[in-house]
């Protein structure tokens, strides 16, 4: 049963000629628990129409790169193995996101989307409900607690979502099965054949960049599921201890397949909440993965300028840095000396290159990243952009909620303030003396040693 605050229904009526119902997937691109399709489904069973998924592959997404493209490609290769196991058409169409998928609805009964929430992903749903002639659902199915419900407005803190998305936390719980295998082999559109990811990329005209031949994330929802499993079974006991060590190798390495949707948040927090661990171990992983995760998807829904320094910084971090603007810095950097990971501090250039070389940094070292890259700049302007460009282009997880404030978060987003500092004003400093007193700093160096 799907839970009621997850569905979005747009006005419409079914048309005569309508002939299948289709999942228009973008966001969740996977086929376990996906909240989305096994509502399209049910909407398929009880209309005794064919069901289809449609997937529209844009070549100029923002700011995404050949390790994008791959990796999600990996993961829908997986998808469309997947429906064909159940007899589901899966459709792929590339070019503009919006005329591709109104060309796929062309003869549907019903459409059925995902929710999507960033501001392109929102544009793109409006744009599509705006046009379509048939009845149109948005499925919220990549949080745990729907933004909505969990609140109306723009939360300035963990602290202050915490108390409300945990209350809810159980009733939204509701997995979502598989569809079952289709009966009738007869489809009405011609399904996508295997896509190799590598020579998509290619032809959309993606250079692969030396460093992303040797990415060690391969993208699909088993890959994900085999993570997961990885995670609790060796991991999550001592998460609450090593979480934080760039060199203890305690993460979940989820994000990246969070991000493209090809594992469900629901279905993590189902698995980590069986296991056999401490219920300490269990509340920290969930902590990160629902209230902070969702505090991001709260940000970028309540904030349309996320990822514009005037819109996405507090009043009161601006104007402490304001006040700071004139300070001396002891370091400057253009970003192509920061891309290239060429400054003084090692510390930070083996962060960089590990975004580079892996597709991921380590979320302790981002924060410190990000912090100095401020103090390297020239202005909190220029700090802001350089930290998004960086961020977007390297990282598996980037143009996600989570990156953008993440990103705002080294501005003073989600803190508070601190003691007054030369060109920090009153947002959170750190420094090499804290990673030096907390980590082996050194081991991690030579991990990511450029």
């Amino acid at each position: 049963m799907i839970h009621k605050d997850r569905i979005r229904n747009f006005i419409g009526v079914p048309p005569a000629n309508g002939r299948y119902v289709l999942y228009w997937m973008q966001q969740a691109q996977r086929t376990r628990c996906n909240h989305a399709l096994a509502f399209a489904a049910g909407k398929a069973g009880n209309m005794r129409l064919p069901l289809v998924v449609g997937f529209v592959l844009i070549p100029d997404f923002p700011d995404a790169q050949f390790r994008h493209y791959r990796f999600m490609l990996q993961g829908l290769e997986e998808v469309r193995q997947s429906l064909a196991g159940l007899n589901i058409s899966f459709v792929m169409k590339t070019g503009d996101m919006v005329s591709g998928v109104l060309e796929i609805a062309d003869r549907a009964s019903w459409v059925v989307t995902d929710a999507g929430y960033l501001r392109i992903q929102r544009q793109w749903r409006q744009q599509v409900a705006d046009r379509l002639l048939c009845p149109f659902t948005v499925i919220e199915t990549d949080v745990v607690v729907p933004v909505a419900a969990a609140s109306d407005k723009q939360e300035t803190a963990a602290r202050t979502l915490r108390p409300r998305i945990m209350k809810k936390l159980n009733g939204f719980l509701d997995f979502a099965d598989e569809p079952q295998q289709a009966q009738d082999s007869q489809w009405p559109l011609e399904p996508a054949p295997a896509i190799d990811p590598d020579k998509l990329c290619r032809k959309a005209n993606f250079q692969k960049a030396s460093t992303d031949k040797v990415l060690p994330y391969t993208g699909g929802q088993n890959h994900a599921r085999d993570r997961l499993c990885l995670f609790i079974e060796k991991k999550l006991e001592n998460y609450p201890k090593l979480a934080r060590d760039p060199t203890a190798g305690c993460q979940s390495d989820l994000s990246p397949y969070l991000h493209f949707g090809q594992i469900s948040p629901v279905d993590i927090v189902l698995q980590v909440s069986r296991a056999d661990v401490s219920q300490e171990a269990k509340d920290a992983f969930i902590e990160q993965l629902v209230v902070r995760r969702e505090l991001a998807v709260n940000f970028t829904y309540y904030n349309p300028g996320y990822d514009i320094y005037e819109s996405a910084v507090p009043v009161w971090a601006k104007k402490s840095l304001d006040e700071h603007r004139a300070d001396k810095r002891s370091w400057l950097y253009t970003t192509e000396e920061l891309e290239a990971a060429a400054t003084h501090d090692p510390y930070w250039n083996a962060a960089q290159m590990e975004m580079v070389s892996t597709g991921k940094m380590h979320n302790y070292m981002r924060m410190y990243w990000g912090k100095k890259i401020i103090e390297w700049s020239s202005g909190p302007e220029q700090a802001f952009e350089t930290m998004l460009f960086l961020n977007n282009r390297y990282e598996l997880d980037g143009r996600d909620p989570s990156g953008f404030a993440g990103v705002a978060w080294c501005f003073g987003c989600h803190d508070r303030a601190w003691k007054q500092r030369p060109v920090f004003g009153k947002i959170r400093y750190m420094n090499a003396a804290g990673l030096e007193r907390k980590f082996d700093i050194g081991a991690y160096v030579k991990m990511h040693d450029s």
